[in-house]
């Protein structure tokens, strides 16, 4: 479980940072620290199964690898699908714009609460 617990550990520290982020209006790095936080949890439950994470960022494939992706709520596979995106377009200034503008505030605030929700849920499945 030691894996487990780093990755899970990594997670939380994910999710602290994005606060911070979330209180300066750092909304594009925002985003992209939840689906890291989100990411680092589902691979916490792989490694809690006696599997090795693997070095992919697809959170559906995460969640699929973990055993988790046939029980999350509706609600949370949504997330995934809002999440997953964030990791990569974050790094190329053309979806800048684009990303900033569907990270509004009110729908960072929102995401916030979700990403926090789900961690402790898949912390909650080890």
């Amino acid at each position: 479980m030691d894996k487990a617990n780093y990755w899970l550990d990594l997670a939380k520290e994910d999710l602290d940072a994005a606060h911070v982020l979330l209180n300066s209006r750092k909304l594009l790095h925002f985003g992209f620290l939840c689906h890291l936080a989100v990411e680092k949890a589902l691979k916490a439950k792989i490694e809690s199964v006696g599997a090795i994470a693997p070095k992919i960022h697809n959170l559906n494939k995460l969640a699929e690898l973990g055993g988790l992706l046939d029980i999350l709520a509706e609600e949370q596979t949504d997330l995934l699908d809002v999440l997953n995106p964030l990791q990569i377009e974050v790094r190329y200034p053309a979806y800048k714009q684009q990303i900033e503008r569907i990270l509004s505030p009110d729908q960072c605030r929102l995401l916030m609460r979700q990403t926090e929700e789900l961690v402790t849920w898949i912390e909650q499945q080890l």
